[in-house]
């Protein structure tokens, strides 16, 4: 199936299209594979440092605080023991590793999937050329207003440039990223997909490569 996408200028007007096979980005949504790459992307950011002192981290002697029998009193250990103030925590939080691994070939199917739902539900736009001779936030937002770009949007080029970045980097919900970077979890996490033209040929035809 051809899915047909149209090419905007700077100013908003369509002056290109291109048709764009199902094949090339895996033919179907594969959602298992799309869930697992969503899942691993929020896991990888979690930092996991979060840490208390159990019993043997707590400063205090291991002496215990008097005899087992016949003080009439209940029997207690030392004083590092958690019903006590100062002591230690019963089930103590340590640092962990909440990273996921993923195949690399899973993570492109995953990623062509997360592109092919855009696509099929209308939210990716492409536009000619993306170039600022200097940083401009203002050239930026008016761009977005021509292409009718108005939720969360990731931006995609052929390449990082610093101007585009620095003019989007404080237009809130706008993240941008070059191809090669792109993933299933920042593309979910985003409302629609803005590419330069040279940016989502680069991405069709890895996926030829990948056929072959």
């Amino acid at each position: 199936m051809m899915i047909k996408v149209a090419v905007y200028n700077k100013a908003g007007k369509e002056i290109d299209a291109l048709k764009v096979n199902e094949a090339t980005l895996g033919g179907r949504v594969r959602y298992a594979l799309l869930k697992q790459a969503i899942v691993r992307h929020q896991a990888n950011k979690r930092v996991g440092t979060a840490a208390t002192k159990n019993r043997s981290l707590v400063e205090g002697s291991t002496r215990k605080l008097f005899r087992q029998k016949g003080t009439g009193n209940a029997r207690v250990g030392n004083i590092r023991t958690a019903k006590r103030v100062g002591g230690g925590v019963t089930f103590a939080k340590i640092p962990r590793d909440f990273s996921q691994r993923m195949p690399k070939k899973q993570r492109k199917l995953a990623r062509n999937s997360a592109v092919l739902v855009k696509l099929l539900n209308n939210n990716v736009v492409l536009i000619d050329e993306l170039t600022f001779e200097k940083p401009r936030t203002k050239d930026f937002v008016e761009i977005l207003e021509n292409l009718k770009i108005e939720r969360s949007c990731l931006v995609t080029t052929s390449n990082l440039d610093a101007n585009l970045y620095k003019s989007a980097r404080n237009v809130p919900r706008i993240t941008v990223m070059p191809v090669a970077e792109l993933n299933a979890g920042d593309i979910c996490n985003h409302s629609k997909m803005l590419f330069t033209k040279e940016a989502f040929l680069s991405l069709l035809n890895e996926g030829k490569t990948s056929e072959n």
